[in-house]
């Protein structure tokens, strides 16, 4: 986990779920608060006096969609990254999920060192999914484009799971620097500001 002091919000109208992650978020000594709630509305209500670093949101509310309430909880609070959560995985969700600026998608069975493991990774700008999440989003066609290298096209994939500048460059056996140059050239060929937008364009496109 990050060395800076967290401040989770944990929306879900399941008790159990919510205890059970709560236990899972004590033993950790970088989360310093964790808030709860049972509908959307509670959590906007709370975001404003409040900052969240994170906001785990299930997909299926009382009150509406989290898909929905993701959109709203990025317009009031832009910095505060949203994490989906729900008992399936549905491609079209997950694409709208990350169209309304969150930040991945996780299934409830997902272990604990792995919800943990992608909190940490999502704080650091890249976009999170299980493997689970992953197999049902991205296809695993070949499909040529005219336009992309073969390393980009190689890049563009381990992009869109998540994976960092590090693990890509090891893969890869590029260093560090022409990983993010590649990266980069990405972002401008695909007019994107960043990682999150540039696979979310990849999914909308069905280019992955």
């Amino acid at each position: 986990m990050s060395e800076k002091k967290l401040t989770l919000a944990i929306v879900d109208d399941h008790p159990i779920v919510i205890e059970g992650l709560r236990s899972l978020f004590t033993s950790e000594p970088n989360i310093e608060e964790v808030h709860s709630f049972a509908t959307g509305a509670a959590l906007l209500a709370f975001l404003a006096g409040h900052n969240p670093d994170i906001v785990l949101l299930d997909i299926e509310l009382p009150d509406g969609s989290g898909v929905d309430f993701c959109k709203k909880v990025k317009m009031i609070k832009p910095g505060t990254v949203v994490i989906g959560l729900s008992n399936k995985a549905e491609r079209s969700t997950v694409v709208h999920l990350l169209q309304n600026g969150a930040s991945g998608f996780l299934l409830k069975s997902a272990p604990a060192e792995d919800i943990l493991n992608s909190i940490e990774v999502a704080l650091r700008g890249e976009v999170v999914m299980g493997m689970e999440v992953r197999k049902i989003v991205f296809s695993s066609t070949d499909r040529q484009f005219p336009s992309l290298t073969k390393r980009e096209r190689q890049l563009m994939k381990l992009l869109a799971e998540g994976k960092t500048t590090a693990i890509i460059a090891e893969e890869l056996f590029l260093s560090r620097f022409t990983v993010d140059t590649y990266r980069k050239n990405l972002l401008q060929k695909f007019g994107v500001k960043n990682t999150t937008e540039l696979v979310t364009l990849l999914l909308k496109e069905k280019l992955l």
